[in-house]
């Protein structure tokens, strides 16, 4: 069994137990459960932001340990002043240390919020809209495709918008009329293997008119550059700020080297080394 395997079986136990102590009508009641989210589109095409979904993440399954110091609402605050379009929070709990307190947190931020976890049961997708979520993340390698349709149409119904995550042209085949964004993870869940060229790669087979972002992997600002000439407009990007002491002041600082010239090298390709309100 892989690590990905391992982490669902898990998920399915965390979600009867979840679902067992708070009931939907519970979840229904809560202050951000009829709150309108924004959409990520306009802040990812906004040319006064950087495109990047900046994430607050304490560990991983790979890294281990990464920042458990850091302040969630300390940490999403210098994200957002700093030009961030977008944040990312992971709360998952038993194998990157996250919480739906950690979401709560970070909603005092008037930017998008992209809820970073496992989802697999309709019960979670009623509790991401409880959390201040405006969009949540579908991995494909855990989803049939009927799994990733019948839980994105759920999202929308509840206002919520879907990134569907994938690594392979195969679980491209997931995609459906209910995703909002494809990203395309570097990172190989299953052997933890960061390979930029795998955004490159699969950059000409995502369908024309969705926005495409990569994740994983990306430590230097020309990388982005890069991988703008691929199309990304999205950059999901997290232990590269998470691992420093002070991750607002790391991300300001990738910001501002962003902000120079675009790297011209002699090949585009990579050795990966290292706003508005919707109402539906």
């Amino acid at each position: 069994m892989n690590i990905l395997e391992k982490i669902i079986e898990a998920k399915r136990k965390e979600v009867m137990q979840r679902s067992a102590a708070i009931s939907l009508r519970e979840l229904r009641k809560t202050h951000f459960y009829n709150r309108a989210c924004f959409s990520l589109k306009p802040f990812l095409l906004d040319a006064n932001r950087t495109g990047i979904i900046a994430e607050f993440k304490r560990k991983s399954p790979s890294k281990g340990q990464i920042n458990e110091l850091a302040n969630v609402a300390t940490v999403t605050e210098g994200y957002s002043r700093n030009g961030a379009s977008a944040l990312s929070v992971l709360t998952d709990g038993p194998y990157f240390g996250g919480d739906s307190k950690d979401l709560l947190a970070a909603r005092a931020n008037s930017l998008p919020i992209l809820r970073k976890d496992f989802i697999i049961d309709s019960y979670q997708v009623e509790e991401t809209k409880a959390m201040g979520a405006d969009l949540m993340l579908l991995i494909a390698a855990c989803l049939t495709p009927s799994d990733v349709k019948e839980l994105s149409t759920l999202a929308h119904n509840l206002g919520l918008e879907v990134l569907l995550e994938i690594h392979n042209r195969e679980e491209l085949s997931r995609f459906c009329d209910g995703v909002d964004y494809i990203g395309v993870n570097n990172r190989d869940l299953k052997t933890f293997v960061v390979d930029i060229n795998r955004s490159i790669e699969l950059s000409e087979e995502i369908p024309g008119g969705i926005i495409k972002i990569t994740e994983s992997g990306i430590h230097q600002a020309s990388t982005i550059h890069m991988l703008r000439r691929y199309g990304y407009e999205g950059f999901l990007m997290g232990e590269n700020f998470m691992k420093e002491p002070d991750p607002a002041i790391a991300f300001a600082s990738f910001v501002n080297e962003l902000k120079t010239e675009p790297h011209e090298g002699k090949s585009l390709r990579h050795d990966a080394t290292g706003p508005g309100k919707r109402v539906r």
